[in-house]
């Protein structure tokens, strides 16, 4: 009994540090992303409180560190502009509530249909929009570019960039929290290295009263527990009409991001998360944060990196980072204002490497080229636009270039036989992108009287499959043949109409293929 109980101690003290250190990592991205947002610091902060608290004790991969993110942050500042902030808590409730059903209908099982090169490409895409985020912190007066998450939509020309001893000092910083969270595990593991190479460069800024930007430049984070108000917008079709599309976007973006999060903490610990009660957990943590004046969150893969390298697995990481950022805000926030804002661009920088997949290069000349190109062009996607769209893109070109390669896949053989009649054994799969080459293959008014198709070494897989053998009995219809089709589901037969009765199926030796559906 000594033993288990000594790794449960271990188990409790990584999950409290690891979640000290999110807890710190979380504070600059809150406040960041609110100001990208159009909303206040401490909308951003309790939505990090709020949404990290929820998903961490209801949601489907403990471990995992979910927040106020950049890829809801440029959705919603439109939002706020034109209506104002009362209208985003609406929306961010509708979200929750899209998220819940998303999760009871049992929808987070289609993150499987997510290819490999995209979860490459959305790892690497994101690796580089965390690097950039990092960049506005080398501007003197932190605003403007890069915050948000996307390269396009914000430039960078507002912003003062540090120079001269300034910038060496922050570059020195950075490089000594580098240095401390690279070498320092092969000292002791005793405390995380985030943690460890925080403090140490907190107290060398402070010890030889260095003068670089801190927290606390960047904005106050004192606060009051935040309390709950029904959204104070009309409740009418009308808003309905304005909250819902930005809603469904958010929900959308919430559940890609928070999901493909979970599938990289799942790899990375040998565990396995549920993708449904994920989408349920979301849904919760939105639909009150919603309510307490939060701006809504999902997944952060920052600060899941930083919690799981901190020995952070169980659900104590990430409600402990949650109940630490709120003791900031109602405590320690003077505390919390005077950490260099250099150190925690060192361990973001250091989150961006881990993040990476550099073995995405070594494979670019190993893996057939339509998979690399889909890795770069999700990789590109994401950075210019945002994390939904380019995980759309990149599962639409998968499809599309598996249907080109499958497309001739197909094989028609054509023979004789001793009865004088002509059949065609058909060999691959007939989908729609391979039914052009399919009809190709026939040559009705060069064919016997009676005509055989043969579909036992062959599946339909879709309507369009069906259609083109239907398309094909017409043909030998018109053309005066007797057209055979053997071997063919019950399905597909229900479907040819066109050919009557000069159809004769053969359901001899069926091997009982059915056309995928549905059901």
């Amino acid at each position: 009994m000594f033993e288990p109980n000594v790794r449960n101690v271990a188990t409790i003290k990584n999950d409290l540090l690891s979640g000290l250190t999110v807890a710190l990592a979380l504070v600059p991205e809150a406040v960041a992303f609110a100001f990208v947002a159009g909303v206040e610091p401490l909308v951003g902060l309790y939505a990090a409180f709020l949404v990290g608290l929820i998903t961490a004790a209801i949601g489907g991969r403990p471990g995992m560190i979910s927040g106020a993110t950049g890829a809801l942050a440029v959705v919603m500042v439109s939002l706020v502009a034109i209506h104002g902030v009362q209208y985003l808590f609406a929306t961010v409730v509708l979200m929750g509530i899209l998220q819940m059903l998303a999760g009871a209908f049992k929808l987070g099982k289609f993150i499987r249909m997510v290819p490999h090169p995209v979860m490459l490409g959305f790892v690497n895409g994101l690796a580089i929009v965390i690097f950039l985020a990092q960049l506005s912190q080398f501007g003197v007066q932190g605003e403007a570019g890069w915050l948000t998450g996307t390269f396009l939509e914000n430039s960078v020309v507002d912003v003062a960039w540090m120079g001269g001893t300034e910038l060496y000092l922050m570059l020195g910083l950075v490089a000594l929290t580098m240095a401390i969270i690279h070498f320092l595990p092969k000292l002791t593991t005793a405390i995380p290295s985030s943690l460890a190479a925080i403090l140490v460069v907190t107290g060398v800024a402070l010890t030889l009263n260095l003068d670089t930007k801190s927290v606390g430049d960047v904005a106050g984070i004192a606060g009051g527990l935040p309390s709950f108000s029904i959204p104070s917008v009309p409740f009418t079709f009308e808003t309905l009409a304005i909250i819902f599309p930005y809603s469904l976007i958010l929900a959308a973006i919430g559940i890609i991001e928070s999901l493909l999060t979970l599938r990289m903490v799942d790899e990375i610990t040998e565990t396995h998360g549920s993708s449904n009660r994920e989408c349920v957990g979301q849904g919760v943590a939105n639909v009150v944060t919603g309510f307490f004046g939060g701006m809504g969150g999902c997944a952060m893969i920052g600060q899941s990196m930083i919690n799981v390298n901190s020995g952070g697995r169980g659900r104590l990481s990430g409600i402990s980072a949650a109940l630490f950022l709120l003791s900031f805000i109602l405590f320690a926030s003077s505390l919390i204002e005077m950490i260099p804002v250099a150190a925690l661009v060192g361990v973001m920088f250091i989150v961006v490497i881990g993040t990476f997949e550099w073995s995405s290069f070594r494979i670019m000349n190993k893996v057939p080229k339509g998979d690399a190109f889909v890795l770069v062009l999700v990789s590109v996607v994401t950075v210019l636009t945002d994390l939904a769209v380019a995980v759309i893109v990149g599962v639409i070109v998968s499809a599309l270039i598996f249907a080109w390669k499958h497309a001739k896949h197909i094989r028609v053989e054509k023979q004789d036989d001793q009865d004088g009649s002509t059949i065609y054994n058909i060999h691959g799969p007939l989908f729609f992108g391979s039914t052009t080459h399919f009809l190709e293959q026939f040559t009705p008014r060069d064919d016997n009287e009676n005509v055989i198709i043969d579909f036992q070494d062959s599946k339909v897989s879709d309507h369009s499959g069906l259609e083109a053998i239907d398309t094909l009995a017409e043909r030998y219809l018109n053309s005066g043949r007797k057209l055979h089709i053997r071997h063919l589901s019950p399905d597909c037969r229900k479907l040819l109409s066109k050919a009557g009765n000069m159809v004769e199926v053969n359901v001899i030796e069926d091997p009982k293929y059915f056309v995928a559906t549905n059901a």
